[in-house]
């Protein structure tokens, strides 16, 4: 039996379970950086974007920079060792991390129980005081601190990489 798909209140027990301060803000739904930019209005920190990849060879990795941050599919896999990556499909997105396109978000590691998904996250945007993201759901955004989504990953059990992808 394939346990059910987390919800964001089960996301936000999670996070206060893990003593992971949060706020969150519903807004218009938001698929992409360019509308995230027209409803994020004052929240405060860094507002990422989320690249789920699937590479050559079959391993999946999930790509987390700032929203403004350009990631060159062709130089990243020198980055962080994988072979030649694409984007994973919709079915893949949901049956790994949860979650539709236009809502992919770190926080979908709550539903990869098989722990499938390498996470790379830039380190900019670690150094930060504060990052957002869709609490699996795209008409909301979550604030936590850079140094809980960390903390996060690794205890949802996922590999995570900290590259300069810059």
């Amino acid at each position: 039996m394939i346990a059910a798909e987390a919800t964001p209140d089960d996301l936000f027990r999670r996070l206060d379970g893990l003593g992971i301060p949060h706020t969150t803000h519903r807004h218009a739904p938001a698929f992409t950086v360019e509308q995230g930019n027209a409803v994020w209005g004052d929240i405060p920190g860094v507002h990422c974007k989320n690249l789920f990849l699937k590479d050559a060879k079959g391993k999946l990795w999930l790509v987390v920079a700032p929203a403004e941050r350009a990631v060159d599919l062709k130089r990243l896999p020198d980055k962080i060792g994988s072979a030649r990556l694409s984007f994973g499909n919709a079915e893949l997105l949901r049956a790994t991390l949860g979650v539709d396109p236009g809502s992919v978000t770190p926080f979908g590691l709550i539903n990869d129980r098989e722990h499938r998904v390498t996470v790379v996250l830039d380190r900019w945007m670690t150094e930060q005081p504060l990052v957002n993201y869709h609490p699996l759901r795209n008409d909301m955004t979550t604030t936590i601190a850079a140094a809980d989504l960390v903390k996060f990953v690794r205890a949802c059990g996922n590999p995570v990489e900290v590259v300069r992808l810059g």
